[in-house]
């Protein structure tokens, strides 16, 4: 596949309100596995859309060398299809199986090409991405999500692709589901260009390309991790230019006032001398007049190294990443080490007429500042335990003590705040007894400063609404000793998922954290392990790195 290949040249792309997302764009890409990423908003959607021939450029063009595959992060798949037509090979199996029937009408001939091995070859690669139980002529509407994501994936490779195009392709996927398509990306031999904010799936890739808001395209050499240390020592560079820059400008400033004030003295001594002296007044003048060219010669040498200085302070700080970490006290949420925050037993719970849980049902013990990780496959009932916790849902047996404190619970779905009210309204609700200038302190912590604070949450987008729902949760009155998480990194962008992390990690209470990203699991430190599977919980201690 060495003449397999990407390029665009000169794209430019706006959206209908003529807000740019890139232009004047070119790169080529060749053969290997390479990763984008940006900000949420930032266009990399939009770029994949244009490279297969989804949208089209306000300017410039793409050429893609060998046959496309594309799997965009919205499947528009309809529940009533069957797997075989989702896969594309429905036409060519009832062909083979009119053939075999004795029918040689040549229609079925040319349907069926080269693809005489379809079936196997299409079962083969169901088996490789985990629906070994997915026969073809199951429907769509009896399947899970991740289940629908890795049949897209199956349908694209099933066209031999040469170059492959994947748009979030863990999403919804279980841990076991994300393993296996990590093994078939290794294997993929053509030139892939992926979407992701699975840092695990990233650590993965060849080079990392990188969107900036400008709407660049900066190349990395190497996996995610090797992107992450480079853009480090970039940002410690930038720091120290600024910090240069800043003390730079302030010298300067003081310089120039210094030349002011000696010019001012040299002025008014000028005049009294040449008054004392009873020089005509003409060539006094001359004197005057030259001592305040002079000066304002010097004037502008120094204001215009002023102006140098501060050019190249903003140069400097546009080196800077928007990145900021969430740093946090929270000494309200400590939880004595030992304390019991929740202790079921046997709990039973019955959905659609069967039991969530196998057996007697379900035993677990949370205690003191407990850092657990809730894995398992897409439908085991792991947010059904969530919401057990939470006491959102009561179970039709068993027992349940929970300590006094708050509970806080964080769905999917990120709704626990008014849409139509602002950030800063829905933190008074939460935290009425703070004054207003702490509680604008707290939420500048958070990043939400000056007119942010003051957005209604309706129009925040995905990591601004996760910072906003952790701002009211985790300064509430009173603090929270137990946080209910479930799969807050769902569509959030890499700087969004690293300020959750720093936000957990300043919290001193337990939580549970129902997710399928291994490395922010490992970034949140936690301590102890759980899956649930076929109805039971088990401890499974740390997986292997």
């Amino acid at each position: 596949m060495s003449g397999v290949s990407v390029v665009c040249s000169n794209l430019s792309f706006a959206w209908p309100d003529d807000t740019p997302v890139f232009q004047d764009l070119s790169f080529t890409l060749g053969p290997g596995r390479t990763g984008l990423v940006a900000p949420n908003g930032a266009g990399k959607s939009t770029l994949l859309k244009i490279v297969a021939g989804e949208l089209r450029p306000a300017t410039g063009s793409v050429s893609v060398t060998g046959t496309l595959g594309y799997l965009p992060q919205s499947l528009p798949l309809t529940g009533e299809l069957t797997v075989a037509e989702v896969l594309g090979v429905a036409a060519i199996i009832r062909a083979i199986d009119a053939v075999e029937s004795g029918d040689a009408d040549e229609k079925h001939f040319t349907t069926i090409g080269d693809d005489w091995d379809i079936e196997e070859r299409t079962r083969a690669q169901l088996d490789r991405l985990g629906l070994t139980d997915v026969t073809l002529d199951r429907t769509l509407s009896t399947l899970s999500g991740g289940q629908v994501v890795s049949l897209g994936l199956a349908a694209q490779l099933l066209k031999r692709p040469d170059v492959l195009l994947l748009d979030e392709p863990t999403n919804n996927l279980d841990l076991d589901a994300r393993h296996k398509l990590y093994d078939v990306l290794a294997n993929f031999t053509g030139c892939l260009l992926l979407v992701s904010h699975d840092r695990a799936l990233l650590d993965r890739m060849e080079r990392i390309a990188e969107l900036d808001p400008r709407g660049e395209l900066r190349f990395h050499g190497g996996n995610f991790t090797v992107y992450e240390d480079a853009v480090r020592a970039e940002q410690e560079v930038a720091e120290k230019n600024v910090r240069n820059a800043e003390q730079e400008l302030k010298r300067e400033k003081r310089e120039m006032q210094q030349a002011r004030e000696r010019a001012e003295r040299r002025q008014s001594n000028a005049a009294r001398n040449l008054k004392s002296a009873g020089l005509p007044r003409i060539f006094a003048g001359n004197m005057k007049r030259g001592a305040q060219e002079a000066a304002g010669r010097a004037g502008q040498m120094h204001a215009g190294r002023v102006s140098e200085a501060k050019a190249r302070l903003d140069e400097a700080g546009r080196a800077l990443r928007d990145e900021q970490r969430i740093t946090l006290d929270l000494p309200e949420t400590n939880v004595p080490a030992g304390r019991n925050l929740f202790l079921g037993e046997q709990l039973r719970v019955r959905l659609g007429g069967k039991d969530v849980f196998a057996g007697n049902g379900l035993d677990l013990t949370i205690r003191g500042p407990e850092r657990i990780a809730l894995t398992g496959p897409n439908g085991a009932g792991k947010s059904t335990l969530l919401r057990l916790l939470d006491g959102g849902l009561a179970p039709e047996g068993g027992a349940v003590k929970r300590a006094d404190g708050r509970v806080a619970y964080l769905s999917q779905r990120l709704d626990l705040l008014d849409p139509d009210r602002t950030v800063a309204e829905n933190f008074a609700e939460y935290a009425p007894e703070r004054s207003e200038a702490e509680r604008m302190n707290l939420l500048a912590r958070f990043h939400f400063r000056g007119a942010r604070a003051h957005l209604p949450v309706g129009v925040l987008s995905g990591g601004e609404r996760l910072r906003a729902t952790l701002a009211c949760v985790l300064c509430a009155e009173p603090a929270p000793h137990l946080l209910l998480l479930d799969e807050p990194t769902n569509n959030l962008d890499l700087v969004s998922a690293g300020q959750l992390e720093s936000a957990l990690n300043s919290y001193q209470g337990a939580f549970v954290v129902v997710s399928h990203d291994e490395r922010f699991l490992w970034e949140i430190r936690v301590d102890r392990w759980l899956r649930l599977a076929d109805g039971e919980l088990t401890e499974t201690g740390a997986p292997e790195v």
